[in-house]
């Protein structure tokens, strides 16, 4: 066995890594750019070593760095994570070179497996199942275009040299092909520096479900079941369970059968996950084989309670699968949530800064947190968005869906924009409960984007919380000496709740321990221990237990629960009478502007001062967080003023252009 891995990844996956390792006595050794110095992965580790500068290209990409940190600290190994260099071929083929084991798979199979057209083939001669279309490079044009029109619209481009849902893109139509495969190839060749593309057949209402393998060197190949990846943006994951809702036991067998008589054609060692995309119908075609660890795997480790960083790690030391298929078994569900920095109102867009506040719920029997940050660290905008991953097991799905709302609920992130509250808001919505999934789910669910308004479930909760914490700070002030004509804190109060949903008048009567609640027809008994100051408010509401994350921001608190977040003014009611007449402040008016909705990289203008410009145009692209992102124009007009330049660095709401 090894006694010392050097990690060449960063974040949430160093630091899983450098847990099992520990676990099997194994030291680690992490490796940290300028932009990483000081962060969770690089402390967390045995040792750590500094390779470059804080561009990816320039230090997690820099394979003469990452051998030269290796030989420096003497690691036996090197795990590569997920992402970087993890499915780059000379990168195994150079550790091997220098003596030095690559947990992972030979480089031959991560050749054959990342060429997506490559590995088309591959799966076709092994038996696989394959979506109907056509196999080979393309370039934009008439071939192209005929070729589309050939296997049927709507059609998928897709990057030879892809992964993560880069350089993807559907075209519905004819009329959207020449500027889907434009894009799909230009996206490409910035991600991989491979521009190639193909076309398939785009499978209507498609679930991602995966398999997940194991093999050695001597032969042996198990699968550990599927996991379902179909809650899906811009190709990216963002939610994911295993078992998958939609299998049964014939489709399962089926699928794992394929999967494993695809690693034995490519001579696959290690872990790795064959993906395929399903129709309602349970029809199933390979879609791609990811010749690494998966950002999701530890839905399958709860299941099947199996270490799949243990067993990379044991494989690649020659050992052999200590388990045969039949050993394999699930039990109960598990859920996996990916908490990314971006904002879900303002269409997703990355965000960065510090963490002011981040407080993970409390790890349990039901609950695991993968986590790569800290309190007072910084979220950059060099690398990927995601910043952990929670993860809840249950007894069955329903269990597990009630283990994540909870765990989300105590989920505390200040500082930076995240997605916590669209989480939540998934996970709560009837349709995903149903397990009535698609990858298309994101975007028939929020059509027009996601705003986490309070409706009548949620103020029934968020209502008598708000009052209840007036109160409480109410009877903090009843304490202050001095005060002329105080009262009792022991007395009714009669309160208005404000919200953009409307007021609410309440009632609040102390009984005991406990607060009597009236409003809007109902009785309530609340009880809680919360105090001033206290972030969370654990309560009991009619003896059902809600966590609500709570903010006061001056006069106001900010409410968080179950996918809704408000703005609430708890006041008298002659306070609020009084306020309801206040003249109301109407925003500026912005749209003489393109702004940048993000902070990133200006990477390129597609207009000049003084072009005409007609809604829908595309104006700029500009690079976050390893994706591009394209701003259009929203109404006609004429190019007046550009105030940026190709390479120039943004901020969040920097004016890029303005329109005369």
């Amino acid at each position: 066995m090894f006694k010392k891995i050097l990690i060449a990844n960063r974040g949430e996956i160093a630091c899983r890594v450098i847990r099992s390792a520990r676990e099997m006595g194994i030291a680690s050794v992490a490796v940290y750019s300028d932009a990483d110095d000081g962060a969770l992965h690089m402390r967390e580790a045995d040792e750590a070593i500094e390779i470059g500068p804080a561009a990816a290209s320039e230090s997690y990409l820099k394979i003469e760095k990452i051998i030269s940190a290796a030989k420096q600290s003497g690691a036996d190994a090197v795990h590569p994570g997920y992402g970087f260099l993890s499915e780059n071929p000379s990168f195994a083929e150079r550790l091997a070179e220098d003596g030095i084991v690559f947990i992972g798979p030979p480089a031959a199979a991560i050749a054959a497996m990342g060429d997506k057209i490559a590995a088309k083939k591959i799966a076709h001669k092994a038996g696989v199942n394959i979506i109907p279309g056509h196999r080979e490079a393309i370039e934009a044009g008439t071939e192209a275009e005929a070729i589309a029109a050939k296997i049927g619209y709507p059609v998928m481009i897709k990057a030879a040299a892809g992964g993560g849902g880069k350089g993807m893109r559907v075209a519905a139509s004819p009329d959207m092909f020449a500027e889907s495969i434009a894009s799909a190839i230009h996206e490409a060749t910035q991600a991989f520096g491979d521009g190639r593309v193909f076309i398939e057949k785009f499978i209507e209402e498609p679930r991602h479900i995966e398999i997940q393998i194991l093999a050695d060197s001597h032969g042996n190949v198990v699968h550990l079941g599927e996991r379902e990846c179909s809650i899906q943006r811009r190709h990216q994951k963002i939610i994911e369970e295993a078992p998958s809702p939609l299998l049964d036991n014939p489709t399962r067998q089926a699928m794992g059968e394929q999967a494993c008589a695809l690693v034995r054609e490519v001579g696959y060692v290690s872990a790795g996950t064959v993906e395929f995309v399903a129709d309602q119908q349970r029809n199933f075609y390979f879609l791609e084989m990811n010749t690494r660890l998966q950002v999701e795997h530890p839905v399958t480790e709860y299941v099947t309670g199996i270490d799949l960083v243990e067993q990379q790690i044991k494989v690649a030391a020659g050992e052999k699968l200590a388990v045969t298929q039949g050993d394999i078994k699930q039990n109960g569900w598990a859920m996996e949530c990916r908490l990314y920095a971006e904002d879900p109102v303002r269409g997703f867009m990355p965000s960065i800064g510090r963490l002011v506040r981040y407080r993970e719920p409390a790890p349990s029997t039901t609950v695991r947190v993968d986590s790569g940050v800290f309190e007072g660290g910084e979220i950059s905008m060099y690398y990927d968005p995601m910043i952990a991953k929670l993860v809840s097991h249950g007894a069955d799905r329903a269990g597990a869906i009630t283990a994540m709302l909870e765990a989300l609920d105590a989920y505390e992130v200040q500082g930076i924009s995240h997605n916590l509250t669209f989480l939540s808001a998934i996970m709560g919505h009837p349709r995903f409960a149903k397990g009535e999934l698609s990858t298309a789910f994101i975007e028939e669910e929020y059509p027009d984007g996601f705003t986490p308004l309070a409706g009548e479930a949620e103020l029934t909760v968020l209502v008598p919380v708000a009052a209840a914490i007036e109160y409480r700070l109410r009877a903090r002030r009843a304490l202050i000496s001095g005060q002329t004509g105080q009262r009792s804190a022991a007395r009714p109060e009669e309160l208005v709740v404000s919200m953009e949903a409307g007021d609410h008048a309440v009632t609040l009567t102390p009984t005991g321990a406990s607060l009597a609640i009236a409003w809007n027809g109902r009785n309530i008994k609340l009880e809680s221990d919360w105090r001033p100051g206290d972030t969370i408010f654990h309560a009991t509401l009619d003896g059902a237990a809600v966590t609500v994350q709570v903010a006061q921001r001056g006069s106001r608190l900010h409410l968080s629960w179950r996918g809704a977040e408000a703005d609430v003014t708890v006041q008298s009611p002659r306070a609020a009478e009084l306020a309801a007449r206040m003249p109301k402040r109407e925003p500026a008016d912005l749209s003489r502007f393109l702004l940048s909705p993000m902070p990133g990289l200006m990477v390129s203008l597609a207009v000049n001062e003084g072009d005409e410009v007609r809604v829908g145009q595309a104006l700029a692209v500009v690079d976050a967080m390893k994706m591009e992102n394209v701003l259009r124009a929203e109404r006609d007009g004429v190019v007046a003023n550009i105030k940026v330049a190709q390479g120039d660095s943004l901020r969040v709401d920097q004016v890029i252009m303005e329109f005369a």
